[in-house]
């Protein structure tokens, strides 16, 4: 199926803008999924809140731009990471934490 879809979308200009909303919708999707935890994020897709905290603190000093890691959590987090971890973050279950410990193996062979 994916290989019908060009790697490259020709959207010119716009691609920027509509990566960017995209961007925005999936931290809002992401805000009103609390529920969800990193962890089980970090099982399923072998990422998480955090990663993605990362990823924007590294494109913004790709563009020019110092941010650091609180700075772009709080962006991803919507409120100061201490925060959202005292409200909403649950101690991983030993399921969980058996599950990560087998991503992270998985991770290190490929």
């Amino acid at each position: 199926m994916t290989e019908d879809v060009p790697k490259e979308v020709p959207l010119g200009v716009a691609q920027e803008a509509i990566e960017a909303a995209v961007f925005r919708r999936l931290l809002q999707h992401l805000d009103s999924r609390r529920d969800l935890q990193n962890i089980d994020l970090m099982n399923l897709a072998g990422f998480c809140r955090n990663c993605l905290s990362k990823w924007y603190a590294e494109a913004a000093g790709a563009a020019g731009v110092e941010l650091d890691k609180e700075s772009a959590r709080e962006i991803v987090y919507g409120m100061p990471y201490a925060d959202w971890k005292a409200r909403y973050q649950l101690d991983a279950t030993p399921e969980q934490q058996a599950a990560f410990a087998a991503q992270q193996g998985r991770s290190a062979r490929e």
